[in-house]
């Protein structure tokens, strides 16, 4: 397992869910939620602050494996936010993490209503946790790298 902090990105419509790990790369936790107008400039200055070893992107593929609206919009996303930071960006399989995300929320007691605030970061949270553990038990880096270079 590579050492050093990650950052899990959760891209959405309206909100962005950022989450990170600890430098171990063991667990991830809730960092914040952003607009998403602000958050390419919200997660730059937290790779600033953070200096993780890499940011993680949801892919959020249909359950066919298919591309979607959303999926496009989590490409764009990550290749503009590659463009901008000086650590690797990778794109993870994310398929069902939001909908994970609001059934733990509602089991934890939380109303629809109360969870919009949440529901991003711990979707990121979700996505993170599963590189990790995706790394750690097949010793591979997870997801692909979003290639800028133009290579």
């Amino acid at each position: 397992m590579r050492r050093g902090p990650r950052l899990g990105i959760d891209v959405g419509t309206v909100r962005v869910g950022v989450a990170r790990s600890d430098p171990d790369g063991l667990l991830a936790v809730p960092l914040e939620t952003l607009a998403r107008p602000d958050a390419l400039s919200g997660i730059i200055e937290r790779v600033a602050e953070i200096a993780p070893l890499e940011v993680i992107v949801g892919l959020p593929l249909g359950l066919s494996g298919s591309d979607t609206a959303s999926t496009e919009d989590a490409r764009a996303f990550a290749t503009e936010l590659a463009g901008l930071v000086d650590v690797p960006v990778r794109l993870v399989d994310e398929r069902l993490s939001t909908v994970q995300a609001q059934s733990e929320l509602r089991a934890a007691g939380r109303s629809q209503k109360n969870q919009r605030g949440v529901v991003d970061q711990a979707a990121a949270v979700i996505l993170l946790q599963h590189a990790l553990d995706s790394e750690r038990s097949q010793g591979v880096e997870p997801g692909h790298r979003i290639d800028v270079s133009g290579e």
